[in-house]
């Protein structure tokens, strides 16, 4: 089974998320400074959310130029990755409008999660169908693993949100974000290395 029908449903996919989460916008009732300022949550909430699944696709990307094959697995984790997805513009509006709110924020990180959890599976179901290709499968394996970091640090987010402080959870999905990013850029530049003598080799 090819992959290129799969990646191209994806990115259409996430790009009409991404495009519903600006539509989601509020709008001042009053053009003004302090009317814009005061949908500053809005804001810093969109911002957030579309730099993240963002990063996420720039991932995605990143791993499937490693893989060759998919099988029918891999679609319907893909499906439930992207129904994950779909409710982010809902969750980011939610959230927007409640930013102080435990059980908004609380919503929001449950759907963060999920994305991530999914794209762990998605992962996996990759490598199982291109095993033959020993660099890329470790390069992924060492990428799982970060994703469960990264949901072990959302989850701390989220039990601060529904208990003492409900802005934890966004802002330990910066805080995630933070680190998936520069550690699979540091991942990357090491296994760049390691490809280029294997081809020399």
């Amino acid at each position: 089974m090819k992959k290129d029908r799969v990646a191209a449903f994806t990115d259409a996919v996430l790009a009409i998320i991404m495009t519903i989460l600006v539509l989601e916008l509020e709008k001042p009732t009053v053009l003004s400074l302090s009317a814009l300022w005061d949908l500053r949550y809005s804001f810093f909430s969109y911002t957030l959310s579309f730099f993240w699944l963002g990063s996420m696709w720039v991932n995605i990307h990143n791993e499937w130029e490693n893989i060759d094959r998919i099988n029918a697995r891999t679609l319907w984790v893909t499906l439930l990755l992207l129904f994950f997805c779909s409710v982010i513009p809902y969750a980011t509006d939610l959230v927007s409008r409640n930013f102080d709110n435990k059980i908004a924020q609380g919503f929001y990180g449950v759907f963060v999660m999920f994305v991530t959890v999914a794209n762990i599976g998605l992962s996996h179901v990759l490598e199982s169908c291109n095993n033959t290709h020993q660099i890329p499968a470790e390069i992924m394996k060492k990428r799982r693993n970060l994703l469960w970091i990264d949901v072990g640090i959302k989850m701390i987010g989220f039990t601060l949100a529904l208990t003492v402080y409900p802005r934890a959870m966004m802002l330990s999905v910066i805080l995630a974000a933070a680190f998936l990013m520069i550690s699979i850029q540091l991942m990357h530049l090491d296994w760049s290395d390691v490809i280029e003598n294997e081809e020399i080799g």
